[in-house]
């Protein structure tokens, strides 16, 4: 039986404060998938960062993975450094499916909600 899990995949920073609308997403996410694991990880400068996730997520049965990179566009982060990461992780983990989706800043219905947001400052 697969036991599938989310993870929202952000950058970092050095200010904790940063992370606050990444968790907050996080607790959206898990509140409208209650069935589902839906976890946070970093590249960098925060924890947990993704090889480190991963790994407690597959030593806790995890066997399909979903990365949600929670970037605007498709920089060298997620262009080059994810995929990266992911293969590493595949090599690690045999038994694991993983899968990247596109970064939420290229969905039209993230683009549309911004949108509609940056109209709804003018009033």
């Amino acid at each position: 039986m697969k036991k599938p899990a989310l993870i929202l995949f952000a950058h970092g920073a050095r200010d904790p404060r940063w992370a606050e609308p990444f968790q907050r997403l996080q607790a959206l996410v898990q509140a409208q998938s209650p069935e589902s694991v839906v976890k946070l990880a970093f590249l960098e400068l925060m924890t947990p960062r993704l090889p480190e996730l991963t790994t407690e997520l597959v030593q806790a049965g995890v066997t399909d993975v979903t990365v949600v990179p929670v970037f605007l566009g498709q920089g060298g982060h997620v262009r080059a450094d994810l995929p990266r990461i992911v293969d590493e992780l595949k090599l690690q983990h045999p038994a694991v499916s993983f899968r990247i989706v596109e970064a939420v800043g290229e969905n039209e219905q993230v683009l549309k909600a911004m949108a509609s947001y940056c109209v709804a400052t003018l009033n």
